[in-house]
């Protein structure tokens, strides 16, 4: 018998590998490092912030507190992560959130201006305005560099009725930053309320000059002017203002005055009544509206209107004054008494000052 050697073909060693070469594993160690390297915390934590910031200059606050909230938990320690998570919070409305935050990173960075601005913001916008001054005065300490703490800390002190102190802040912010038309507006309003008018005057004019379509520009120079008793020019403003803002009933009202105390009553009532139709709790516009058609000779519609500010106004005696004569002049005697009465009862019950009564000039 003849024996047969088989022949096996290198196919036959085709499923065999052989060992990576060094190159190999030299190349998937490097690809692996870069993998980790991406996914390390400090790559995540830099991406994070990144995303944050972006949120934030692009509006999208909500983004932008999810970045920055992922963000602290991988780095709780890190003042930018706070800064921009404070911020987050303060621009989306979590005051709750952002003013436990802000108390804890001021705690931990005592020395941060920023920090104590944004915290003094939150304090303000939740309604603790007196917290809010204790944050933004601490943050004006630490830089008196900034126009933004000097204007926030004004706006606080409007907000309290400390025009002094505010008009003290924004002199400091206009000198910061003179091209800003609301600080000039926001400072008019505070020399108009510690009695320097024409100083107000001033700042309204320079914020009109830098921005002449600025809301409630032309408003606030009216108001001025007409403080200063030169109703003609205060008109010529507020219906500047009407122009802007044609359902305004602040305005309205305010230009319906002056319109009345110029003696154009035909052109104040219809400005005061659309006044009231906008707002029906104004009693001084109902008062003045009742004013105006008892001057303009309709004494019923008067008698309307002046009820109408009494009961808005129980304890004001100028309507049952005014509603006195417009009762008398309808030939209404008894009722006409009555008010009399009414309006010597209330009179009587108001603070006086000087001997003079400290409600309106009727």
């Amino acid at each position: 018998m003849q024996v047969r050697f088989r022949r096996y073909s290198r196919s036959c060693h085709a499923g065999r590998r052989r060992p990576p070469g060094l190159a190999s594993i030299l190349l998937l160690i490097f690809i692996v490092s870069i993998v980790a390297a991406a996914q390390s915390p400090d790559s995540r934590l830099k991406v994070l912030v990144r995303s944050g910031q972006t949120g934030l200059d692009a509006g999208d606050f909500a983004r932008a507190a999810a970045d920055f909230e992922q963000a602290q938990r991988l780095s709780p320690e890190n003042l930018e992560v706070n800064r921009g998570l404070l911020l987050a919070y303060l621009q989306v409305g979590r005051l709750a959130e952002a003013t436990e935050l802000g108390r804890s990173a001021v705690a931990r960075w005592p020395g941060d201006a920023q920090l104590w601005h944004w915290l003094g913001l939150a304090y303000f916008k939740a309604g603790q305005n007196g917290s809010a001054l204790e944050a933004l005065q601490r943050s004006e300490k630490l830089d008196s560099a900034r126009f933004d703490i000097h204007f926030d800390l004004a706006l606080v002190q409007l907000q309290q009725d400390q025009y002094p102190l505010a008009a003290d802040e924004l002199e400091k912010a206009i000198k910061l930053k003179p091209s800003d038309p609301l600080a000039h507006v926001l400072l008019g309003r505070a020399y108009q309320n510690s009695n320097r008018t024409l100083l107000a005057v001033e700042q309204f004019q320079i914020a009109q000059r830098l921005h002449p379509k600025i809301p409630l520009g032309h408003y606030h120079l009216g108001f001025a002017y007409a403080s200063l008793g030169r109703n003609p020019e205060a008109t010529a403003e507020y219906e500047k203002e009407i122009g802007n803002a044609p359902e305004n009933p602040v305005v309205l009202y305010q230009l319906g005055r002056s319109l009345l105390e110029t003696g154009d009553y035909k052109s104040a009532i219809a400005r005061l009544q659309k006044a009231t139709q906008l707002n029906p709790q104004n009693a001084d516009a109902f008062y003045d509206l009742g004013k105006a058609l008892l001057l303009n000779g309709d004494a019923q519609a008067a008698i309307s209107a002046l009820r109408r500010s009494a009961e808005l106004n129980p304890a004001d005696p100028s309507p049952h004054y005014q509603l006195a004569r417009a009762l008398t002049k309808a030939g209404k005697a008894d009722e006409a008494r009555q008010e009399w009465e009414r309006f010597e009862e209330l009179k009587q019950a108001q603070p006086q000052t000087g001997g003079m009564a400290s409600g309106r000039v009727q």
